[in-house]
């Protein structure tokens, strides 16, 4: 971990760096310098004359480069250490700080989540620590649980719950500032699949290894959310997480099962496994219904074809607009969380195709275009566009910014496709 102190002035005996390149260079070498630093250290860095987006970028590379994430508690075995103390001198614009600090603060807080047990880490704690961190910041939030999802018709959320111990929940987690009534509604759906055993169809051990992160999507909306109100953006902005355990059990939902949605709309399940998909349509067919969204955005770790496709650095981005695509691969360009966009392919529609339902939820290759041809259905005529970040959100080594485990890819590039809403 990183605690950051600033001087304005530069001792003589430091050798002042000037940062050069884009936001996404200065942000992976200051993550870099901080993976350098020995835990309960002291450090002075001079950097006069940076300031503005830069800067920012700076800090947010520092503070996430030092994340750390342990419950060990004997120092052999990785306890928390000392943190590393780092003096940025030579900088005077604290307002860009803020913002750099802001920033990876969201972020962390979104690898927090994702990283924390699911013995711990359930439906209703996920609900918990939404309503105990965003009210703080202003936002109003709601953790509805089985009856009321059972009354507002959430199909899919509730199947694929039907097998834990520990029932589920939907977050719904709103920032609605003063005097912003009528400027744009975006609404951000993330998957909150607080640990994935694949039902039935059962994944393999080392494949579950990663799950408790499955609802990581879930967490950077969350975290979105969050870093703008405490910016207090002057927007209107609801996330919702359909949080659920996919747990094998005696009441699991099965193969063949037909749940049906908010909307009516029924899936024949050929696929537990698939169940990303079956909870994000419930949510999102709520937020067309009932939240009138300008435009509407989900996000989850939701499909391996994703990764087979662009790997562990670049996340899949479909849309039904161009601008709004445009618009979120900006965003995701000044944070560093690249998006590449991919074809929501009409060609493929027909793999949806079920004898006894609506559609099938397992469509089959190519894996991440069938997946958000599915979930397209749910978007109604909103503006809609889906993140894939099964590849991005999580990952198996310490690397610039990124730390072993989850990523938080998304906590910051939502936010900042929020604030170029304005």
């Amino acid at each position: 971990m990183i605690e950051l102190r600033l001087a304005r002035t530069v001792p003589a005996d430091v050798e002042p760096v000037e940062e050069t390149g884009t936001l996404a260079e200065i942000r992976e070498r200051a993550g870099r310098l901080a993976r350098d630093l020995a835990p309960g250290t002291s450090t002075t860095l001079a950097r006069p004359g940076l300031a503005g987006a830069e800067l920012a970028a700076f800090v947010e590379g520092l503070l996430l480069g030092g994340y750390r994430f342990t419950l060990a508690t004997l120092p052999e075995r990785g306890a928390a250490p000392a943190p590393a103390v780092v003096e940025l001198a030579g900088v005077t614009d604290a307002a860009a700080v803020a913002r750099g600090s802001q920033a990876a603060a969201a972020t962390a807080w979104a690898r927090d989540l994702a990283n924390t047990p699911s013995l711990t880490k359930n439906p209703a704690w996920l609900g918990a620590q939404a309503s105990t961190r965003l009210r703080k910041l202003g936002a109003e939030v709601d953790v509805h649980d089985e009856k009321w999802l059972a009354d507002n018709g959430f199909g899919g959320v509730l199947a694929v719950g039907g097998g834990s111990a520990t029932p589920p929940r939907l977050i719904e987690a709103r920032w609605r500032p003063r005097g912003a009534a009528t400027t744009p509604h975006v609404v951000l759906v993330g998957k909150g699949i607080t640990f994935d055993t694949g039902g039935i169809n059962l994944k393999p051990g080392d494949s579950m290894k990663a799950m408790k992160t499955d609802m990581g999507g879930g967490a950077a909306v969350l975290a979105a959310l969050g870093l703008v109100a405490e910016r207090e953006l002057p927007i209107r902005v609801t996330a919702l997480v359909p949080a659920a355990e996919n747990a094998f059990g005696g009441s699991s939902y099965r193969p063949s099962d037909v749940v049906r949605h908010v909307n009516g709309r029924t899936s024949e399940i050929t696929n537990t496994d698939a169940e990303g998909r079956v909870v994000l349509a419930d949510a999102m067919a709520y937020a067309v219904a009932r939240l009138r969204p300008s435009v509407l955005v989900d996000i989850a770790t939701l499909t391996g074809a994703i990764k087979v496709a662009l790997g562990e650095k670049v996340a899949g981005l479909f849309a039904t607009d161009d601008t709004l695509a445009a618009d979120l691969a900006a965003a995701g360009e000044s944070t560093g969380e690249p998006l590449w966009r991919m074809p929501l392919a009409d060609d493929y529609e027909s793999t949806l195709a079920s004898s006894i339902a609506d559609a099938n939820n397992a469509p089959g290759n190519p894996g991440a275009i069938t997946a958000a041809l599915f979930l397209r259905h749910f978007a109604g005529d909103v503006p809609w566009a889906h993140l894939d970040i099964a590849g991005t959100g999580r990952s198996g080594k310490d690397d610039g910014i990124v730390a072993k485990g989850a990523t938080g890819f998304g906590a910051r590039l939502l936010a900042a496709f929020v604030e170029a809403q304005l």
